[in-house]
């Protein structure tokens, strides 16, 4: 097993408009990427289950591999800056993502 950590040079989460939060997960090379996305790790239901979130709640969830990147939007469940909003810019989201195993 091969922590994801050690596979991307960038995973991080922000605002995508004050309803939604994008993710996104770039790996280091090709090699990489193609063994992230072959491994299911981070599919659409492998982010629901760390998530914890409905399907409804993914707006959106691409493998872009121009950019080697896997990215994934969740609609917030309040508005960015509204009462009781603990994480207004969106950038603290991530951190489920840093405990991912990669099978390799």
């Amino acid at each position: 097993m091969i922590p994801l950590v050690d596979l991307a040079k960038a995973i991080r989460s922000k605002n995508a408009g004050p309803d939604k939060i994008t993710f996104d997960v770039i790996m280091k090379d090709r090699a990489a990427y193609d063994l992230v996305c072959a491994s299911g790790v981070l599919s659409r239901d492998a982010v629901r289950a760390l998530y914890g979130v409905p399907d409804s709640r993914i707006s959106d969830h691409v493998a872009f591999d121009p950019a080697m990147a896997i990215k994934f939007t969740l609609f917030r469940t309040q508005p960015s800056g509204s009462l009781g909003d603990a994480d207004i810019f969106g950038s603290q989201q991530y951190g489920p993502l840093l405990g991912i195993m990669v099978p390799g």
